[in-house]
């Protein structure tokens, strides 16, 4: 009897807890940084992932309207009842405070009854577009935990985009889409999420389900951060396992529900018909009643409480982490190089924690050029950090690029590493070997590549001479320059002065007078004078 009764009580506690645990007990609530557990070598510490418990995130932000006058109010003036648009005897007046309809009434707790909601001026300059900005802002990285919910109290805008930011406000992107008809109003075919995969998870859509106007329970519009958890989580979202593997590898998926700031962008106001009346210009405004804005501050699993001083939320991190959220290793805490947290294994996580640097000399073994080491866990070996003295290496045993090493010196010795001072024009590069060589370019030649090799001549690096006094004389009474030119007479052009200007202008023998005498005149020429100096012959 009492067995029996036991197994009711305890089938029925079960149910209410299954119902009641809006998440499976399997998902690990990494509410926990690190505890206590016993070993052989006693008691130790033992690590775990851990993050903030999601919550209302509106108690935390700033909110910001654009433009900073559209409130309505100042000066008064009246609108259109919700439930009838042709009742137009409401009044809304910012100096009083029961006619008033402030932007901090779309998150106020205690509200009036029925209901407390900021409103917009009406649409009175019609055409001109009812258009307002409403920014969200956090200054703080938030990652988003359930469905965004806007509640109107206006009717739903025909037109309405929500952003989001992850660099505070900077640049923005679309989140969805929201209108009465997507393809006029955006030039996109209409989507629900339900129309979303895996695949296409991160797709920005539009959608047509929350766009309507006065209709009965028709206030809602949702940005759905949970169906999407369920294309990997499943419908009831109980393999966590899986949406956790996903974020953890994942970035863009991550980067996906994590935000800094938001924004709802209204468009156009809820017209409910194909034409705006006119002459009833106060039914058309904006009314939102709440925002709701549920997830937690972003610490990377490496915290689980975030602070709420001075306006600014901050992560208190544990792991040996520091930072607005857990970004980096603390200082003296940098063995090895800072990682986020990992969910997996489920479900304690994985902290990736970070470990003390080892800093003593005597472990460090960097012969004196550095007094800081870092653990390379993949390698499972220490190396020394930044050496000095133009050394580098595992042990600051090396000469960096561009040294090399004095072999008259200890490894201990500030001196051990000599510039190689390469000439930059006769080297490759600024490196030399371990004698102090450089590597030369062709033609160049010397310890320091600075000096050139037979046949070469320096100018702005050694380059092949074009003439000398040995090998390559310039001809036709032309002279050699620097090795780099032959200078030569007004009649002879050519890298050797070979050739009669006059062949290349063709105009050698013209009647012009200009052209040379034929090769072989000037002998012609030389051996008549000869002739007509000389006794006559006698025959």
């Amino acid at each position: 009897m009492y067995l029996s009764r036991f197994l009711s009580i305890h089938a029925l506690w079960v149910t209410v807890s299954s119902v009641m645990q809006p998440y499976p007990l399997v998902w690990g609530h990494y509410d926990v940084c690190k505890t206590q557990i016993y070993t052989e070598e006693g008691k130790v510490w033992d690590y775990m992932a851990c993050q903030p418990e999601s919550t209302d995130m509106t108690k935390y932000l700033k909110v910001k309207l654009d433009p900073p006058d559209i409130t309505c109010g100042d000066p008064p003036e009246s609108f259109c009842a919700m439930g009838n648009p042709y009742m137009c005897n409401n009044e809304c007046d910012a100096s009083t405070p029961e006619l008033a309809h402030p932007p901090e009434l779309m998150f106020d707790f205690e509200g009036r009854h029925p209901s407390t909601f900021w409103q917009s001026a009406t649409w009175k300059e019609y055409p001109k577009p009812l258009e307002v900005n409403i920014t969200l802002s956090w200054s703080k990285t938030i990652e988003l935990t359930d469905n965004i919910v806007i509640t109107f109290e206006s009717g739903r805008p025909d037109q309405m985009i929500l952003e989001k930011s992850l660099d505070y406000g900077r640049t923005w992107q679309p989140y969805q889409y929201y209108a009465t008809d997507c393809l006029d109003a955006f030039h996109m075919d209409p989507k629900s999420v339900k129309d979303l995969s895996q695949h296409t998870v991160l797709e920005i859509i539009c959608t047509e389900e929350y766009s309507t106007g006065y209709t009965t329970n028709s206030k809602i519009i949702h940005f759905e951060i949970k169906d999407r958890f369920a294309f990997f989580a499943g419908p009831r979202l109980r393999n966590m396992a899986s949406l956790y593997g996903q974020l953890d590898t994942t970035k863009k998926l991550r980067d996906f529900f994590t935000v800094t700031d938001l924004r709802i962008r209204l468009l156009r106001p809820a017209v409910g018909e194909i034409f705006v009346d006119e002459l009833h210009l106060a039914r058309y405004f904006y009314a939102i009643s709440d925002i709701k804005v549920r997830g937690r501050c972003k610490c990377n699993l490496h915290a689980t409480v975030c602070v709420y001083d001075n306006s600014k939320l901050t992560c208190e991190c544990e792991h040996n982490t520091t930072g607005p959220d857990c970004g980096k290793c603390k200082k003296n805490y940098q063995g090895r190089p800072w990682s986020p947290g990992s969910y997996l294994p489920i479900p304690k996580g994985t902290a990736n924690t970070c470990i003390p640097s080892i800093s003593s000399i005597g472990n460090c073994e960097c012969f004196g050029h550095s007094n800081r080491c870092s653990y390379i866990d993949l390698l499972n070996t220490v190396i020394c950090v930044s050496c000095k003295h133009n050394t580098r290496g595992q042990h600051c045993e090396l000469c960096r690029l561009g040294y090399f090493r004095n072999a008259s010196a200890q490894l201990d010795d500030e001196n051990v590493c000599i510039e190689c001072y390469c000439n930059p024009l006769g080297s490759i590069h600024d490196r030399c070997n371990g004698s102090g060589f450089c590597e030369c370019k062709t033609g160049t030649t010397g310890p320091k590549c600075d000096e050139c090799l037979p046949g070469n001549s320096w100018h702005y690096g050694c380059q092949p001479n074009v003439c000398d006094n040995e090998l390559l004389h310039c001809q036709n009474g032309g002279t050699c320059h620097n090795n780099v030119r032959c200078l030569c007479p007004a009649a002879y052009t050519g890298i050797l002065c070979e050739k009669l200007r006059c062949e290349e202008a063709g105009s050698c023998g013209s009647e012009s007078g200009q052209g040379a005498p034929p090769r072989g005149s000037w002998g012609l020429l030389l051996f008549t004078g000869m002739l007509g100096t000389a006794s006559p012959l006698v025959f």
